[in-house]
């Protein structure tokens, strides 16, 4: 027998109400067969949107969803082989973890035998065996998120659909439960479509990663990717992590463009076969942990770009220093310093410092526009 794929691809896919509101925009994109993809953006982008488009609870207004090389548009959820794990759970609170978890299995008529064999099965594969007799309500918010993950595997589904399963747990069960996902979706090998509003869990869980705004993709692709190389800024600023400032060009010199007001004028950034131009007002992104801290007066290395600022708050995060500077000309700029470096020559509020970087490191962004292919 053929194993069925889970590779999905959107076409065109378009979402509006009442032919006014437009929630999702011509979106196109590939998700490959056994991917961990989460769809990552603010509320009211349109995420969730798309996930029930796919899961079959929503029909879209225009355009082609394909699952396995088949379009499902017009298709039951039952005959799509995808499966839906919702946000809230929805266990039934009068049937225990091993009824729960086939359930699916009871109403597709399988036989006694055939059901408690699978469900036990899944019941182990989720490390539930000794909770398989309790109740929903007797069990923690992490053993509930896994019942309702079993319950949604255990059909087989070649695509396994999350809304925010993370959502209600605290940061301690989030962060083990992120474990148990990833772990669950290589046990399974089909393909996870996770819609989250968390920049840290997309970039902790995905393989891919497709960062939303109001109904369009503005970026996607592997998750260290789409973080370390945002397109514009909306994905470096909503993804965090990056200080992002405008400039206009006074000169380009080789790949290198350097910024014409007095503040910048030590600030250079690559462009390569951008068409940037003399006078042009660029967007820029620099990573928070590839900035450095030098007292005003110290030596530059010719190829670092360097910002005149003042410390206005000091967080201690553990591993490294999180120093907020007042710098002319950004609206915000950060500097992640590893704990140990900073300790040695430690920097108070009011302080008077240079926020350094290598040019090279430095990103030119595009214009904000969605990515249409």
């Amino acid at each position: 027998m053929a194993v069925l794929r889970g590779d999905i691809e959107l076409a065109g896919l378009t979402k509006s109400y009442d032919g006014v509101t437009t929630v999702v925009q011509g979106i196109n994109l590939r998700i490959p067969d056994g991917a961990y993809c989460c769809f990552l953006g603010p509320s009211g982008c349109g995420k969730t949107t798309i996930l029930r488009m796919i899961a079959g609870h929503e029909d879209p207004t225009g355009g082609e969803i394909l699952i396995g090389g088949e379009n499902v548009v017009g298709l039951p959820p039952v005959a799509r082989g995808t499966a839906m794990m919702f946000q809230s759970y929805a266990l039934f609170p009068h049937l225990n973890v091993r009824d729960n978890i086939g359930f699916a299995l009871r109403i597709r008529g399988l036989s006694k035998k055939d059901r408690n064999r699978q469900t036990d099965a899944m019941i182990e594969k989720v490390r539930l065996t000794e909770l398989a007799d309790r109740l929903p309500a007797q069990l923690s918010g992490g053993q509930q998120q896994r019942v309702a993950l079993a319950r949604a595997a255990i059909t087989e589904p070649r695509v396994l659909l999350l809304d925010e399963p993370l959502s209600a747990l605290d940061e301690q069960l989030r962060v083990r439960m992120r474990l148990e996902l990833q772990r669950m979706q290589r046990d399974l090998g089909i393909t996870f479509v996770h819609v989250t509003h968390s920049q840290l869990e997309a970039i902790a869980l995905a393989d891919m990663v497709v960062v939303m705004d109001r109904g369009e993709i503005r970026q996607a692709g592997a998750a260290r990717d789409v973080y370390a190389t945002p397109r514009d800024r909306y994905v470096a600023e909503f993804l965090g992590g990056q200080n992002v400032f405008a400039g206009r060009v006074d000169a380009i010199n080789g790949d290198l463009a350097s910024f014409a007001s007095p503040q910048m004028k030590h600030i250079a950034v690559p462009v390569g076969s951008a068409p940037v131009s003399t006078g042009d007002t660029i967007d820029i992104a620099v990573r928070r942990d590839d900035v450095g801290l030098v007292r005003p007066g110290m030596d530059v290395a010719a190829d670092t770009s360097w910002l005149a600022s003042r410390v206005l708050a000091v967080e201690y995060q553990g591993n490294f220093v999180k120093v907020m500077l007042d710098a002319t000309g950004t609206d915000e700029f950060i500097a992640y310093i590893p704990e140990r470096t900073f300790f040695r020559d430690p920097y108070a509020i009011g302080d008077v410092v240079q926020a350094t970087w290598p040019s090279h490191l430095a990103r030119l962004l595009a214009k904000t526009t969605a990515l249409t292919a």
